[in-house]
């Protein structure tokens, strides 16, 4: 876990604990991230060579019957998934300084963060017939304007009520991950998983005396399953959950010297259907909902984002 922040008014800081590390810049942006992503995709499409040279078969031109026959839609090595997620948010951070406790600041009822669409990308790199490598991105930005309504502390500085404030949260959520199909059938399969949650988290405060902000990152382990199921050869419907805890009084057993106020959780539950309109070509629809919370030398935070998103797939 690496965090770092600043204050105007005071000096900068340091922890140096196996865990927690400070940092001066900020890293990658979304836009480059999302360059690594387009540029891992061609790259993967150089590897692969020549498309299959079987004709898709369309939906409006079925020459099987659409209920009877294998699935359509798992002929693949590469599929490529963008789209946008609309979820409802409910933040809440607090960030201490210099001993001095930070409020509970809930980024929208007190800072005025509205509901706001975020691009959604995955890659899925399929290996045989029950291997895959999984990467996706959401980059989570927010920004606002707000006069306060109630005295904040955030980052040992007080912002007076009445104040004019600005304020950003930056999520930027990788996951990095390799499914395992332990049953696999014509028309679905069954699948574990296990993923790496590369988290960057980032929020600020600005008003015309103060200019604090806090940010973290972190790769965090996830394990979970996967459910997939074809109620007709062009409609898969797909359930996927992942899910990793760090209790507190684990760190306790810990060697070295772990501060004994660390915990987090993360729980990341995806629903959603498909309409394959060919092998090559589908359109989903689905629900995602993300819960991370995390304490971390009394500085927490408890994040909630849940909601429906709407997506395009392009298969070779």
């Amino acid at each position: 876990m690496k965090t770092k922040s600043r204050s105007t008014r005071s000096r900068r800081y340091r922890v140096d604990h196996p865990l927690i590390k400070t940092r001066t810049v900020m890293a990658w942006s979304a836009e480059r991230a999302i360059t690594v992503v387009v540029l891992f995709s061609a790259l993967l499409c150089g590897i692969t060579g020549k498309v299959s040279a079987q004709e898709p078969e369309y939906l409006w031109s079925i020459e099987e019957s659409l209920w009877r026959g294998p699935s359509v839609g798992e002929d693949y090595t590469v599929e490529l998934t963008a789209g946008l997620w609309d979820p409802i948010p409910v933040i809440v951070a607090s960030s201490e300084q210099f001993g001095i406790p930070g409020s509970d600041i809930h980024f929208g009822n007190d800072l005025g963060l509205a509901r706001t669409s975020h691009p959604d990308f995955r890659l899925t790199f399929k290996l045989g017939r029950k291997h895959k490598l999984r990467v996706s991105l959401i980059p989570i930005e927010y920004a606002q304007q707000r006069v306060l309504t109630r005295p904040l502390v955030f980052q040992g500085i007080k912002y007076d009520a009445n104040t004019p404030v600005a304020s950003t949260f930056q999520w930027d959520a990788w996951r990095f991950g390799y499914e395992y199909d332990i049953v696999s059938r014509q028309r679905g399969y069954f699948g574990i998983l296990l993923e790496a949650k590369y988290t960057r988290l980032a929020a600020r405060l600005t008003s015309d005396d103060a200019d604090e902000y806090v940010r973290a990152q972190a790769p965090i382990p996830a394990l979970g399953a996967i459910l997939r199921v074809y109620p007709t050869r062009f409609t898969p419907l797909t359930v996927e959950f992942t899910a990793f805890k760090l209790p507190g009084d684990l760190t306790k057993r810990l060697p070295g010297d772990i501060s004994t106020d660390y915990r987090g959780q993360y729980v990341d539950l995806d629903v959603y259907a498909t309409l394959n309109l060919s092998r090559m070509i589908g359109i989903n629809l689905g629900y995602r909902s993300v819960d991370f919370n995390y304490l971390i030398d009394r500085d927490a935070g408890d994040l909630k984002l849940a909601g429906f998103y709407a997506s395009g797939t392009f298969r070779f």
